[in-house]
């Protein structure tokens, strides 16, 4: 156990991996993140879930490989509005893999807030933040792992789209949890593929 949740330790074709469960939210996601990395130093931290997907810009079931994250639920009233955008932005460092990915896996902003995509938000993610997809952890994630110089990956499948006027999965999480676990086992299988191309040798950050 961790102060978050369960842990357990496998070994994926060949690589040893520790899983722990990170929580909910940006918080926790932060928090998770931060002791994950102080208790164990890991030579990369992985982040994987599930996202929602907007549409006409994703699909349900395909795989987002996080290049850039950042967090669209802020709310600057005194200052810069932008530039507390920019301060949470964080670009991923995807030069150790090729160009090709693995089938149903693309590059992608994923932007993060501690709220499921409301329809109203819809134009502001696609037109502010050329955003396919959000999700509530990424983002805090993703910055937690770049202040402490610690190489990151962000997987996340498309479990249900949001459009203008409706959201497939409000009121229907069932739907949701299906999707969720043929996406985690999907991202299991995938995750060998990307762990036998990280170098031995510590990236730079």
């Amino acid at each position: 156990m961790t102060p978050f949740g369960q842990k357990f330790s496998a070994n994926l074709g060949g690589h040893p991996v520790l899983f722990a469960h990170g929580g909910w939210g940006k918080t926790a996601s932060t928090a998770s993140c931060q002791y994950l990395i102080d208790r164990y130093h890991p030579q990369l931290i992985l982040n994987l879930g599930t996202c929602g997907g907007l549409v006409g810009h994703a699909e349900v079931g395909e795989i987002l490989l996080a290049e850039e994250t950042a967090l669209y639920d802020i709310v600057e009233g005194m200052s810069d509005y932008s530039a507390a955008i920019e301060h949470y932005r964080t670009q991923s460092d995807l030069s150790w893999l090729p160009a090709a990915l693995p089938p149903g896996v693309r590059k992608a902003r994923i932007v993060s807030a501690d709220q499921d995509i409301q329809t109203q938000n819809f134009d502001l993610l696609v037109d502010n933040f050329q955003a396919p997809a959000a999700d509530w952890e990424s983002a805090s994630f993703a910055w937690t792992a770049a202040k402490n110089k610690t190489p990151w990956l962000v997987l996340r499948g498309v479990s249900d789209l949001v459009g203008k006027d409706k959201a497939e999965a409000y009121q229907n999480v069932e739907l949701w949890r299906e999707r969720a676990a043929e996406i985690m086992a999907k991202l299991l299988k995938l995750l060998p593929w990307f762990l036998d191309r990280f170098p031995a040798a510590p990236l730079s950050y």
